[in-house]
């Protein structure tokens, strides 16, 4: 599933490409809004808040979109030739010059934009809220306090503890924090667990290579995520991979042994 800088940095190029604009053409290829016809409204912006996305119209409605594990915007010239197939197509938003076009989003849904709390309402903390103050830090580090018995992994995951975390940056935090992502969150400083993970997402924020090692060189970017073969980015060590998770949940989970104490499943 996307992390929420993903779909921060998808959102300002929506924005970027579609403020401003009046449409001309919308076609939805998706059941609930198959007979939507948006022609002649104007884009006043596109937000974020986690990973949800809202494209927000001057009839005081929003387009709301969330990727799950395979969804993505892409913004074309009029005319120009997609980069996947038509029928993964559920969006196209387009003027005489600008198209941006959703592919295999499972989730939209058109309402009015003074409900947008409806579907967003119960996160915690948007972890890119570019009005985040002290006040988010401290909801943000009494959520994930809250359960002091709860696996690190499954709280850095929970969006209603704060919103943006996924499964790389899980791995990534519990990596930097030198513990494995079962250890329980009472044996960190939760603290210091959300200030983290906001420098991480806020330092990838505007690129699509995501980077937790501060080196952009292939290869070199994760401390720990999907480096079995190659090993600990820090020690050299092997890396471990092992399920976190039930259900809808379930995560595979890389850690170092040598460099994070606490516990981990057996294989």
């Amino acid at each position: 599933m996307p992390e929420g800088d993903t779909v921060f940095l998808a959102g300002a190029l929506l924005d970027r490409a579609l403020r401003g604009r009046t449409l001309s053409r919308t076609d939805f290829r998706h059941p609930a809004l198959a007979t939507t016809d948006l022609t002649g409204q104007s884009v006043l912006g596109v937000g974020t808040v986690g990973k949800h996305l809202f494209t927000r119209f001057s009839g005081e409605l929003s387009l709301h979109s969330h990727l799950k594990m395979d969804g993505a915007w892409e913004v074309y010239r009029s005319g120009a030739r997609w980069r996947h197939p038509e029928h993964h197509v559920r969006v196209v938003l387009a003027d005489a010059e600008v198209q941006a076009v959703g592919f295999r989003l499972h989730d939209l849904e058109l309402l009015p934009t003074a409900e947008e709390s409806r579907l967003v309402g119960h996160l915690g903390p948007d972890l890119l809220d570019p009005q985040w103050t002290d006040e988010h830090t401290s909801r943000a580090t009494a959520g994930l306090a809250a359960a002091p018995g709860r696996e690190l992994g499954l709280a850095l995951l929970d969006q209603k503890v704060m919103a943006g975390i996924g499964n790389l940056y899980k791995c990534e935090i519990c990596f930097l924090l030198g513990v494995t992502p079962w250890v329980p969150v009472s044996e960190v400083d939760a603290g210091e667990a959300v200030a983290l993970a906001r420098k991480l997402l806020l330092a990838n924020a505007w690129r699509h290579e995501q980077v937790t090692t501060g080196d952009p060189a292939r290869g070199r970017r994760t401390w720990v995520y999907g480096r079995t073969r190659t090993g600990c980015h820090r020690c050299g060590g092997r890396v471990e991979v092992r399920t976190q998770g039930t259900d809808v949940q379930r995560r595979p989970t890389w850690y170092c042994p040598r460099c994070q104490r606490g516990p981990a499943p057996s294989k």
